[in-house]
């Protein structure tokens, strides 16, 4: 099964409500789908989300790594030397990671399609179904509290809770959000890199006095700062979840060997694709680090595969794949469900999806 041809468009997908971080706010998804086609006459797909603010890529880089770097290194490759082709994609070019990832996960799409079999089988078939949480948007402490009240009453039993932008507000926000939704609802916090240490520090501690039974912190202080997030991680007893600090393997050897986590957060479009997040679980495995699988502004296109992803790899304990929940439509068929807060995996051959419908884009 050789690769014939590798091809980029772009698609737009309007979101329920604009999604607010302590980096960017954003009313639709607008990104880069990939088209793999083989000489047997397989077709696969992926997609890849501009996030200029964290893997540095816009549309228009996107399109080219794939188009002018990587459809020419991977033209005519056997995808039954799999291990081998891989690399030559992930050398192709630096960085790049979304582009990569698109390709990425086209291309194990393509292999289980052969073996027939679903991808999360092909990867080790831990789960069959997964529970996501929901993101609430950074906003105004009783806009976050109605708006999680409305995310319990659409059966989420998880929030993740966006706060960082303003710090003298997030206390406030998170306890209107656990007055509103009440004790038994679990709360994750992100922070978006948007803390100092002694921040993140002081601010965790009033959380834990205040008893508001967090779960865990994502990524309190600045990507690059292992050394402050292991300080932070020293002086709390909150768990901290390393988002933006890991991006490849390396990456993550760095903070698992500082301890300046207790989670680990994978997403496709940092790592590259399923190939380096599945390195970065070689890892964690060996440290006894739990991982979550999380996505960015995705379709259910690549939210399907980074299911596949958490679905088959034990050390995945967490799911954080609410992209297709934010979106007000699916220009999908097939794959896993995306039930609100439930994820039933597919059990037709690959990631089992296919584009339907691509909104125009506005």
């Amino acid at each position: 099964m050789k690769i014939t041809d590798i091809r980029t468009s772009e698609f737009s997908v309007p979101l329920r409500t604009p999604f607010k971080t302590a980096l960017r706010t954003v009313s639709k998804i607008h990104d880069v789908l990939v088209t793999v086609t083989t000489n047997d006459g397989r077709r696969a797909f992926g997609e890849a989300p501009p996030s200029a603010p964290i893997t540095g890529e816009t549309i228009g880089s996107i399109r080219c790594a794939v188009e002018d770097f990587i459809r020419p290194a991977l033209l005519g490759r056997d995808l039954d030397d799999f291990d081998n082709t891989m690399q030559v994609l992930h050398t192709a070019l630096l960085h790049n990671t979304s582009a990569k990832a698109a390709v990425d996960m086209a291309l194990y799409d393509l292999r289980a399609q052969k073996l027939g079999v679903p991808l999360y089988r092909l990867l080790g078939g831990s789960k069959s179904e997964l529970e996501t949480d929901l993101t609430i948007s950074v906003n105004r402490p009783e806009q976050m509290a109605a708006d999680s009240l409305t995310a319990v009453q659409r059966g989420f039993h998880i929030l993740k809770i966006k706060v960082g932008l303003e710090p003298q507000l997030d206390l406030q926000r998170l306890t209107s959000v656990r007055r509103a939704v009440g004790p038994d609802i679990t709360i994750r916090v992100d922070a978006n890199q948007g803390w100092t240490p002694a921040q993140a520090v002081r601010l965790i501690r009033s959380m834990e006095d205040a008893g508001l039974g967090l779960e865990l912190i994502e990524q309190p202080v600045p990507a690059q700062d292992i050394e402050g997030m292991a300080f932070v991680r020293r002086n709390v007893s909150t768990p901290l979840l390393a988002d933006e600090s890991v991006f490849s393997p390396r990456d993550a050897l760095a903070v698992l060997q500082a301890g300046a986590a207790d989670f680990l957060n994978l997403k496709l479009m940092k790592t590259g694709g399923i190939y380096g997040a599945l390195q970065i679980c070689s890892l964690a495995e060996t440290f006894g680090v739990p991982c979550m699988v999380g996505c960015m502004l995705e379709s259910s296109l690549a939210v399907s595969a980074a299911a596949h992803l958490a679905a088959g790899k034990r050390i995945v304990t967490r799911v954080d794949l609410d992209g297709p929940g934010l979106c007000s439509i699916c220009p999908y068929t097939g794959g896993p469900q995306f039930l609100e807060n439930h994820i039933v995996m597919n059990e037709t051959p690959g990631l089992g999806i296919q584009p339907d419908w691509i909104p125009p884009l506005s």
